[in-house]
């Protein structure tokens, strides 16, 4: 049999009753738009990340984008933001109205640090967005004062780390504001689009409900011009569902992780990713590099091992950013690119097919 980088069916069939039980009631009340299903996994997700506040949204890149028009930055600001994202994080950036500039990152854990931060502030800089990539938390603390001194914003980019931590705080609250996406592939999915804003702030999760509901909080009585950005009754019923179990889930993650960093350890050629002691790492992607990333992919594929590429193009290299100028190829997020792979990972993968995947790696670099 294949071992599948993702398996959302299998998912499916160990919480198959609670999430039949869970559609047939949003259909059963007709509770689609906004009600109680979604009010209450904003209650729950805001407990879960230790945050003030949930604004439920239609999906991650909303999120961001909510995020940062609640955070009434001056027009065409410049946002840094790490040049290996998803460009959901840049493209939110551009269709707010702001400028992004793109930053290097730590090559154990890929993500933004203030050192990288610091080479690209300017007069014009207003905010940073720390994408919290793979699963790893990125190094918050010296981020947190490196904002606080030069009175920036600091938003989070939470789409891949539900549950994160970072010395022991769970992400997306640790920053002024956060962005969550739920896409199904991600560690905490819907069964279609869905996203959330989180923040310790009572005025940023104002204004950030008012946006996504065409700018208002009461019933026609719109204060501004926002747009229609709702998590909606179906995707909420089954996210809380899924909630429940995502502790479990991401417990398996760790331990498939745990193997692939023991066995995979002394593979020359292989870079593995780094685990920090003041990270708790939930492993939404494990990405390794290789030189022979392009071989090694299509070896495990004649094994039946599914794997994928996150991201095959750092953002500066592409066209949609051509304007900004030929990308700084020294940058290490620059030239990483072209060796990134990420092994299957997640709590459909038993011992045997960790054991497997990493049997048939280091059968590649053993040749």
């Amino acid at each position: 049999m294949p071992v599948k980088f993702l398996d959302l069916q299998s998912q499916y069939h160990t919480i198959k009753p609670d999430i039949d039980a869970a559609i047939e009631s949003v259909i059963r009340e007709s509770s689609f738009i906004g009600g109680k299903h979604v009010a209450a996994f904003e209650e729950r997700f805001a407990e879960y990340h230790h945050v003030n506040h949930c604004i439920g949204v239609g999906n991650g890149t909303d999120a961001l984008e909510i995020a940062i028009e609640a955070c009434s930055l001056p027009p065409g600001s410049e946002i840094i933001v790490p040049g290996n994202s998803f460009i959901a994080t840049a493209e939110a950036v551009t269709r707010a109205g702001h400028r992004v500039v793109f930053a290097d990152v730590d090559p154990g854990c890929y993500t933004l640090t203030a050192n990288t931060v610091l080479q690209k502030v300017t007069a014009r800089t207003a905010a940073i967005i720390a994408v919290h990539l793979y699963g790893h938390p990125c190094d918050m603390g010296p981020l947190t004062e490196f904002c606080s001194d030069r009175n920036l914003v600091l938003i989070e980019d939470c789409a891949q780390a539900h549950g994160a931590e970072y010395c022991g705080r769970r992400i997306g609250g640790i920053g002024h504001i956060a962005a969550f996406s739920f896409y199904p592939g991600k560690n905490l999915g819907a069964y279609g689009d869905g996203g959330a804003v989180t923040t310790q702030d009572e005025e940023l999760a104002r204004r950030a409900r008012m946006i996504a509901n065409h700018g208002r909080l009461a019933k026609y009585d719109h204060e501004f011009e926002g747009r229609n950005s709702r998590l909606d009754g179906l995707q909420a019923a089954i996210l809380n569902v899924k909630l429940s179990s995502l502790d479990a889930w991401t417990r398996h993650r760790i331990e498939v992780a745990d193997v692939y960093l023991r066995e995979l350890a002394d593979l020359d050629g292989l870079t593995l990713p780094v685990r920090n002691d003041w990270a708790r790492q939930v492993y939404h992607l494990f990405v390794v590099r290789s030189q022979r990333r392009d071989a090694l992919k299509t070896f495990l594929a004649g094994k039946g091992i599914e794997t994928g590429i996150h991201y095959p193009i750092a953002l500066a290299k592409l066209r949609a950013y051509a304007y900004l100028g030929a990308p700084d190829m020294s940058a290490f997020c620059n030239t990483a690119d072209s060796t990134l792979l990420s092994l299957p990972i997640g709590e459909h993968m038993s011992r045997e097919h960790v054991d497997e995947v990493s049997s048939a790696v280091r059968e590649f670099f053993g040749r």
